[in-house]
């Protein structure tokens, strides 16, 4: 039975209830998409790193959006695999706090990471004469503290308004890592603050760069398709475009509704949310190195000495 939470207390993870005594039968899938995780990713940055031809902006952004996915996944899975396989699967608050803002913490660099690679596209396909220009050391420094900055503040923010709260009821967190809402529902009251910060971080991320990134990619195939002489140059670009979309999509809306479930009283059962959450992190990480790598001519095409960056390519 779960215990009663005190002060100082530490929590069991409860995630798939209805697998409680065959959880172990999920260790294969979840170490099969981390390691793919570590080795897609790290292989993506290593040939990025090691070939000049790709140290151009979009290439740089692609190897850090490479590193956040293995810290991502790392937040949560080797924790998870021990639970899975010898059933450690108690944190102290302190651990849960941490695990916490280092998982939302590197989900919204992604999520800026994500704007800035449409940015970055949009500059490169509509202001083509200006983007030496736009896009320069300068911006870059720009976009990192930025993107610290905004990502660091908010989720300490949230991450400390969770710390404060008292918990003295179930030790329980029905997810298989340390989600806020998850954590927050715990609590004995005094939760209004904290659900309140929940929806002003999907406000501050979600309803800010889901229309961004959009508007980019609308606006780059609307001068792909005014530039291209045929159907194969359009198809590519709606194909391409189309295809990052998707992945995008997946990892707000997903992480979006995990995220507002409990904010919201969204009644999702325990193992459908615990499901989503590791879609959430794992899914994005494991296919970016496809979408952003293996599907990229330059990166394709590298061997030994790498090759020449061609117009199209680098614009999508």
């Amino acid at each position: 039975t779960d215990k009663i939470c005190e002060v100082c207390c530490s929590f069991v993870f409860r995630g798939f209830p209805a697998l409680r005594h065959h959880r172990w039968l999920l260790a294969l899938p979840v170490s099969a998409s981390y390691l793919t995780v570590l080795l897609g990713n790290g292989v993506l940055v290593h040939m990025i790193q090691r070939t000049e031809s790709l140290h151009g902006p979009m290439y740089l952004l692609v190897c850090a959006l490479c590193v956040v996915d293995v810290l991502s996944a790392t937040a949560i899975a080797p924790g998870l695999l021990l639970g899975l396989v010898f059933g450690w699967d108690r944190i102290s608050l302190a651990g849960c706090l941490t695990q916490m803002f280092f998982t939302h913490f590197l989900s919204s660099l992604e999520s800026t990471l994500l704007l800035a690679m449409a940015l970055d596209r949009y500059a490169a396909v509509c202001r083509p004469l200006r983007y030496a220009e736009l896009v320069d050391a300068s911006a870059a420094t720009k976009l990192l503290l930025f993107a610290l900055v905004r990502s660091g503040s908010v989720m300490a923010t949230l991450v400390a308004l969770a710390g404060s709260l008292r918990f003295c009821g179930s030790n329980a967190i029905r997810h298989c890592y340390c989600d806020h809402m998850a954590l927050v529902s715990l609590a004995c009251d005094g939760t209004e603050t904290s659900r309140a910060a929940g929806l002003a971080v999907i406000v501050c991320f979600v309803g800010v760069d889901i229309p961004l990134i959009f508007l980019s990619y609308v606006k780059i195939l609307s001068a792909v398709f005014r530039a291209a002489g045929g159907g194969e140059e359009r198809r590519k670009a709606f194909h391409t475009c189309g295809t990052h979309l998707m992945v995008m999509m997946c990892f707000y809306l997903v992480g979006s509704v995990t995220f507002l479930s409990h904010t919201l009283n969204i009644r999702i059962p325990t193992d459908a949310n615990t499901f989503m959450g590791l879609v959430y992190i794992l899914l994005p990480a494991t296919v970016n190195p496809v979408v952003y790598g293996v599907r990229t001519k330059e990166i394709r095409g590298v061997k030994g000495q790498g090759c020449r960056m061609c117009t199209d390519c680098k614009a999508l």
